[in-house]
């Protein structure tokens, strides 16, 4: 009977959902380090059966590498939903080959050191997504409103699971240091395979470029003068020029039509609403698709374009955020 080791069964599976994932964002420009950090977690996958399946100890040396390259793929993919980087990207690319070239100069001069050092680079990344995820929903700029809570999720996922890998190397490397060493096999095949799981399907969620997640905002402040101002900018560009039928809307975008800094037009909605921006166009899309669901004959699908809406689980779940009942119970209810 023919042996697979289990992580060339996740490998081909990983695989199998960066091909799906490819065919998914074909007609969109997909984002290149989440498809790349897929990549990366099968070909991990991949080493990990050849160390530990087949005893392959040559594989060790280019495992600490590209272990070290998951973080910086990870930060670079949530940075593209989140700001435009105005470095260009040769210097991107050499700063977020440091990790990686750090780990090559240990493998020569510092052996012992190199757990450390990844520990120390998942969890730097980690806290350097949390902090570009400070500001809640609204730090997903580039991210269309219409489907943006699970790309939010998402990241919050990626973030947990490299401090999850942090804490199983810490683990192994105390495990090894001891006298008994009895656990640290199991250990790595089974946490670093769920790490590499949770990362590429984190990472294939988050590249849909869905809506944020609600933003939680610890103690809400008075509204300005300002604020009420920016509001009213806002509320007349979709009352008369309807942008929220724009399905590629996202506050990037809304703010360069509306003449108004993005981080305002945030902190005005959220102040004056106590909702994310998201929240507030999918408000304006709903009250659209309610007077078209009660006032003509169009199907559910078509209003469901018509305002918006590019998918009938985004369509519906905000739908039932704002009136508590599905697009058909609400057709039904008005006649």
């Amino acid at each position: 009977m023919i042996f697979i080791p289990l992580p060339f069964v996740i490998a081909l599976l990983l695989l199998i959902l960066f091909v799906a994932v490819i065919r998914r964002d074909e007609e969109a420009a997909p984002n290149w380090p989440f498809l790349a950090l897929i990549l990366l977690s099968a070909l991990q996958s991949t080493l990990s059966g050849l160390r530990w399946g087949y005893g392959v100890q040559a594989v060790g040396v280019i495992a600490p590498v590209t272990a070290a390259m998951v973080p910086p793929l990870a930060y670079a993919g949530v940075s593209r939903l989140v700001r435009t980087s105005r470095r260009p990207l040769p210097a991107r690319i050499a700063l977020h080959g440091v990790p990686a070239a750090l780990i090559l100069i240990l493998m020569a001069v510092w052996r012992d050191a190199i757990d450390i050092a990844l520990v120390l680079v998942f969890v730097g990344y980690a806290a350097a997504i949390l902090l570009l995820m400070r500001p809640g929903a609204d730090a997903l700029r580039l991210a269309p409103f219409e489907g943006a809570a699970p790309a939010y999720r998402a990241i919050i996922f990626t973030a947990a699971a490299l401090c999850l890998s942090a804490v199983v190397d810490t683990f192994v490397f105390l495990d090894l240091a001891s006298a008994h060493s009895e656990r640290a096999l199991t250990v790595i095949s089974v946490g670093n395979l769920a790490v590499l799981v949770i990362l590429a399907i984190a990472a294939a969620a988050a590249s849909r470029s869905r809506p944020p997640a609600e933003t939680v905002e610890t103690a809400p402040r008075p509204e300005t003068s300002e604020d009420k101002e920016t509001i009213a900018t806002i509320d007349a560009l979709m009352d008369a020029r309807k942008l929220y039928r724009d399905a590629n809307l996202n506050l990037d975008r809304l703010a360069r039509k509306a003449g108004i800094p993005a981080r305002q037009i945030s902190a005005a909605i959220n102040r004056a609403m106590d909702k994310n921006v998201s929240q507030y166009v999918n408000d304006y899309r709903i009250g659209e698709a309610c007077r078209l669901l009660s006032g003509t004959g169009k199907s559910v699908t078509e209003v469901m374009f018509e305002v918006g809406f590019q998918t009938k689980s985004n369509f519906n779940r905000e739908f039932r955020r704002v009136t508590d009942m599905t697009p058909v119970a609400w057709r039904q209810r008005k006649g």
